[in-house]
């Protein structure tokens, strides 16, 4: 299968509901560019086989855990002074792939490492993602290390569903971190 497989028609979708895919995935795109460029401090992405990945990097910050059924807590960093915003998206279509698992490692220019950490999928009004507070050394120069593990989900359409089978591993060197909570 070539690393960015494109989606066909078949059975199970016709080129209406491609198009419209395809436009759900633009818009996705959009939003974690102008999240990575314009929002956070840094960010940036790049294709592995079936996937692109980007991240994005800014302050902890503070955000709502649901604690029972219909009840939540607004929950502040503590230690935490840097937040990584993940998206692993389709490379074919730009769509976020949910159910990931998404391994971070951070290592600054002194080799010390924060991580591996899990980053669970978050909602944001503006970009579901995968993301965490952490809490790092400081301000500096880190290498991101980001690993995408297959989600274990079934796939519709006999032509186009063997897909996200495989875990990748994406580097992102020289990436400059400021931390601090929002």
């Amino acid at each position: 299968m070539p690393d960015n497989p494109e989606k066909q028609t078949s059975e199970e979708v016709d080129q209406t509901q491609l198009d419209l895919a395809q436009r759900a995935g633009d818009a996705y795109q959009e939003a974690l560019d102008y999240m990575a460029e314009e929002v956070a401090h840094t960010g940036d992405k790049q294709e592995a086989g079936e996937y692109v990945v980007g991240f994005a990097q800014e302050e902890a910050e503070g955000m709502y855990v649901l604690k029972d059924e219909g009840r939540f807590e607004w929950v502040e960093p503590d230690d935490e002074n840097c937040h990584l915003e993940v998206a692993a998206c389709d490379a074919a279509d730009g769509r976020l792939v949910p159910e990931c698992t998404v391994i971070a490692t951070l290592t600054g220019e002194d080799g010390e490492q924060v991580g591996p950490t899990r980053l669970p999928l978050l909602w944001h009004p503006g970009l579901y993602h995968y993301g965490k507070n952490l809490e790092v050394p400081g301000d500096g120069t880190y290498t991101i290390d980001l690993r995408v593990e297959p989600p274990t989900f079934k796939r519709h359409d006999e032509r186009n569903g063997d897909r996200y089978g495989e875990s990748v591993e994406v580097t992102f060197d020289g990436v400059d971190v400021e931390t601090g909570q929002d």
